[in-house]
């Protein structure tokens, strides 16, 4: 097998899930990365042992280099993703993959030009309870979905928006609950509902009004395309980081995933299907623990083109849709039918 060389564009908190990856990958190896801070760049590739770069414009320009982890804000995206495109690497980006769905477009008439891949870091789809709930749902043992409920209560403090200006812009970050903290849930609800067919929700700052031009909290409902409802309730104004609580009904029983186990519930009969915690007693990844195999299945996808296992484009497009949606229907107070 062929060794990847990848590199790093952006070094804020998230990058270090991908360089552990990388780190830790079969066949892969950390090229180089590239930090508009300087010194904080230096001492990180001095710490990897790669190559440091202050422009990633002249780091693209490596031939060595076969696929590029963007990390960067949100509204740096784009541009990043279109010039590792237009240089023939492969793309791994972070959530979101663009703004809003304009600039989707753009990226997907680049894709097609392209040699290279594009994957969407959805690394939540790869948790071991989405995926058996993926699996039971597809098996049809408990009959026809009903209803789905997320609810997400979370905390962000005014440090977190003002340490990183772009945070709370909608210029720079696209909105803000929505599209940062929620838009894995929105894109599991989606994943299991079959799509979601129509959205009508409401949009709102409370606690952090005052530091954030954008949504603190957010609900919606989703007319979703196997027939089911959708309910969902998030917000950054909790005290703290609760784990997702996620409820799925069915004809003949209830999917419950709460403090990362899943749980089926049948009348009074409650038994544990599977366990998101590390297996070794350690604390759960703050980002999830299935980062290293979003990143595993985008490098198989590199070596076996005919493998589409992996967040691609096109889903992490619908989730921007769906987001864009849900302010739509907030300003107007009615229904929006989804297009994509």
């Amino acid at each position: 097998m062929k060794m990847i060389n990848a590199a790093v564009i952006g070094c804020g908190a998230i990058h270090s899930c991908h360089v552990a990856a990388i780190e830790q990958g079969p066949a892969c190896t950390l090229r180089a990365i590239a930090e508009s801070d300087v010194e904080k760049g230096s001492a990180l590739a001095q710490q990897y042992g790669c190559d440091f770069y202050a422009d990633y414009h002249e780091m693209l320009r490596d031939p060595q280099i076969d696929v590029v982890h963007i990390c960067l804000p949100h509204h740096l995206h784009q541009e990043a993703i279109l010039a590792a495109l237009a240089a023939g690497k492969h793309v791994f980006t972070e959530k979101p993959v663009a703004l809003n769905s304009g600039e989707v477009k753009v990226i997907k008439q680049a894709v097609a030009q392209s040699a290279g891949l594009l994957g969407v870091c959805y690394q939540n789809r790869l948790n071991p309870s989405s995926q058996k709930i993926k699996a039971l749902l597809e098996s049809g043992q408990f009959g026809k979905m009903l209803s789905i409920k997320a609810v997400l209560t979370w905390s962000r403090s005014g440090a977190y928006y003002t340490e990183s200006p772009w945070r709370g812009r909608f210029e720079t970050e696209g909105g803000s609950l929505l599209i940062n903290q929620a838009i894995h849930t929105l894109d599991l609800m989606h994943w299991f509902g079959g799509g979601v067919l129509a959205v009508k929700g409401v949009v709102d700052s409370s606690f952090l009004s005052d530091i954030t031009e954008n949504e603190d909290t957010a609900m919606a409902s989703f007319k979703l395309g196997n027939g089911a409802r959708g309910l969902f309730y998030a917000t950054n104004c909790h005290s703290t980081d609760s784990p997702l609580l996620l409820e799925i009904h069915c004809e003949k029983g209830l999917l419950q995933l709460h403090h990362n186990a899943l749980w089926l519930i049948e009348g009074e009969r409650k038994t544990l299907l599977v366990s998101d915690d590390n297996p070794t007693g350690a604390a759960k990844s703050y980002w999830g623990d299935s980062h290293r195999q979003a990143i595993f299945n985008f490098y198989y996808a590199i070596h076996h083109p005919e493998y589409k296992n992996y967040s691609s484009l096109y889903e992490a497009g619908i989730s921007l849709i769906i987001v864009g949606a849900i302010y739509r229907s907030s300003q107007l107070r009615k229904w929006i039918t989804l297009t994509d």
